[in-house]
């Protein structure tokens, strides 16, 4: 009988060719969850309004979740089904909220609205995550009409240096507990760095009982994919500073010694 003894290193080449040949476990990305939402329905001619707003909530820090539909369902008393929509979403960010709203017709008025939407498709981020300006809002206005609608008014703006063809504004109504009560969305086309072009929102179907305490809103870039971002976020952010200096710098480096105090 043969015995063959297998040395230290014959061993640990067996070993690590054992462990080469497995496939490395795929990493597990978190799905999409539906944050918040809420609807109203508003009597009209052709039927009812139904509105809706919601938040989808991203927990990926380095993954953009892309190709998401939200399936909006209302139901009558009986639970039969009287308006339905799939609303294509815009890619939601690394680490990131996603507000969107919508309005559909129904015939017969709805007991139940429901939100739901399709597992996105996952998408890692071309730059880290930091290179990710937000668009920056300013002077939002607030004010309801006497119909009962609320105009949101403001100004966004674009932190990077290539334009920004088109970008979605959403602001969301909140009594003063945080509650989500409705929302609405507008576009603004073609957004160039250092100008602030104007947004007007329209929210209707608020139920006059309730008392709006803020108004929250968001800019972000059109499309079921994140390449548009990627894009603006590939070109550069504008410089801060800008302007040079006028005045004349040091004759002497003070450095950094801590000056003399007295005693």
């Amino acid at each position: 009988m043969r015995t063959v003894t297998l040395t230290g290193t014959v061993l640990a080449a067996v070993l690590l060719a054992g462990c080469t040949s497995e496939k490395a476990p795929a990493k597990q990305l978190k799905p999409l969850a539906l944050a918040e939402q809420t609807s109203t329905i508003v009597k009209s001619r052709d039927g009812y309004v139904v509105n809706w707003a919601g938040v989808l909530s991203n927990a990926n820090p380095w993954h953009f979740g892309e190709h998401v539909v939200a399936t909006v369902v209302g139901r009558d008393a009986k639970g039969a089904e009287v308006v339905r929509m799939d609303q294509p979403l815009d890619a939601v960010p690394p680490g990131g909220r996603l507000a969107f709203t919508g309005q559909a017709t129904a015939a017969a008025k709805p007991a139940k609205v429901t939100i739901e939407y399709r597992p996105a498709r996952w998408r890692q981020a071309a730059r880290i995550v930091s290179a990710f300006k937000p668009f920056p809002v300013s002077r939002v206005q607030t004010i309801r009409q006497k119909d009962g609608r609320y105009v949101i008014t403001g100004f966004v703006s674009n932190p990077y240096r290539t334009p920004a063809a088109s970008l979605v504004v959403s602001a969301l109504l909140r009594d003063a507990s945080g509650k989500l009560l409705g929302g609405g969305t507008a576009f603004v086309d073609d957004v160039k760095a250092g100008k602030t072009p104007r947004f007007v929102i329209t929210v209707e179907g608020v139920p006059s009982s309730a008392r709006v305490g803020r108004t929250d809103v968001t800019a972000r870039t059109w499309g079921a994919t994140a390449r548009p971002y990627e894009e603006l976020a590939l070109g550069g952010i504008v410089p801060v500073h800008t302007v040079k200096p006028t005045t004349e710098p040091f004759a002497k480096d003070r450095g950094g010694h801590q000056m003399p105090t007295d005693q």
